[in-house]
């Protein structure tokens, strides 16, 4: 049952992880520095998970678990940045322009990046993308920690 919970969370990740890519090269949309960032919890999802499949299931599965929570909540900071809640960091997000000479405001304007974290490129019912991974990446993670926590 280890492995089967490990392989299921693995999966999961891989398909966040295509599904990701799918909107990046198919749908034309690129990601935004947090979406790169909550791509990286699952990465060490797969990696930890394929590994717990060969080799120390329990310790891979908690450590591909705190992958997928890492993503999780890092989903929930861009969650709150994309409904402006709370802002975001500054290397992805508007700054005001107010008080700036013209070459600052066109410095501030050449340094803009290309995709903003604070807008939100696709949404279902509401919910945008950062939304879903918020659910997934938990779910993914209660599978890992499932599997790290049961008796061998």
């Amino acid at each position: 049952m280890t492995r089967t919970l490990i392989l299921l969370g693995t999966l999961g990740c891989t398909g966040l992880i295509l599904g990701a890519y799918g909107f990046q090269y198919i749908g034309d949309m690129p990601p935004c520095a947090m979406c790169w960032w909550q791509r990286y919890g699952h990465f060490a999802g797969i990696g930890f998970g394929v590994l717990g499949l060969i080799l120390l299931p329990r310790l891979m599965a908690g450590l591909a678990g705190l992958g997928a929570l890492a993503s999780g909540i890092i989903a929930i900071y861009h969650s709150g940045v994309e409904r402006k809640i709370w802002e975001g960091p500054d290397t992805c997000t508007s700054n005001p322009v107010g008080g700036l000479t013209p070459e600052q405001l066109l410095e501030q304007i050449m340094a803009a990046p290309l995709v903003r974290c604070d807008e939100i490129p696709w949404e279902l019912f509401g919910l945008s993308m950062a939304n879903y991974n918020i659910a997934a990446s938990f779910v993914i993670a209660a599978l890992f920690f499932a599997a790290a926590l049961r008796k061998a």
